[in-house]
């Protein structure tokens, strides 16, 4: 499977297309995705519920890590039109696409920046962080994506993700209910959750 080494920098499956259409807040929008890249199919579930239950407002700033072709950081400013939003991934043919997909909704408050997990946003903050993890790539990238999120996360901010039983999603949930004041599941579907936490406690 092409999958498997999406959350590689470049990927050497042959680079196909494929173009989906998506409901976002009323308007069907096209999206490309192909070969090599996350979800390379269409929307997977879990990501279609972390955008059903991703509720946004204001001037917010919003990290979207590990973006693949941009359906979560796409869904964010679509609803932001006051906001911003930062997309990142190491892998840079899901970059190029979500570049194009940024292009096609016609969205402008959005950056992209290539690099691997909090690499390239160093010493920023955000309203919210949502990800749906590059399981794949193992329990501890996992892990560090859920340690090193209170360091971006600005005053009040919050900690959005999504994953399945068999991903290991209660054994993370149980992580965060340790080192997070609050934790709720905001939806549930098909085996997935999406996960809210906000108020990271300090290290010990």
């Amino acid at each position: 499977m092409t999958e498997e080494h999406y959350f590689t920098e470049e990927p050497t499956s042959r680079p196909t297309l494929r173009e989906v259409r998506l409901l976002f807040l009323g308007r069907i929008h096209r999206f490309r995705t192909g070969a090599g890249v996350f979800a390379s199919e269409g929307l997977d579930p879990g990501t279609a519920l972390l955008v059903e239950n991703m509720v946004l407002s204001g001037s917010e700033r919003v990290l979207d890590l590990g973006c693949g072709w941009g359906p979560i950081g796409i869904a964010a400013a679509l609803q932001l039109p006051q906001g911003s939003v930062v997309m990142v991934d190491v892998n840079r043919r899901a970059l190029a696409l979500a570049r194009q997909n940024v292009r096609e909704a016609k969205v402008t408050n959005v950056e992209l920046r290539a690099g691997s997990l909090y690499g390239p946003v160093q010493g920023e903050r955000f309203d919210l962080i949502a990800t749906n993890p590059p399981y794949h790539a193992g329990r501890e990238v996992v892990l560090q994506i859920l340690r090193e999120a209170p360091e971006h996360l600005a005053p009040g901010g919050r900690l959005l993700l999504v994953g399945k039983g068999s991903q290991g999603i209660r054994y993370y949930q149980q992580v965060l209910e340790a080192e997070w004041d609050e934790v709720q599941v905001l939806g549930r579907k098909s085996g997935y959750r999406v996960l809210e936490a906000a108020g990271p406690r300090p290290p010990c």
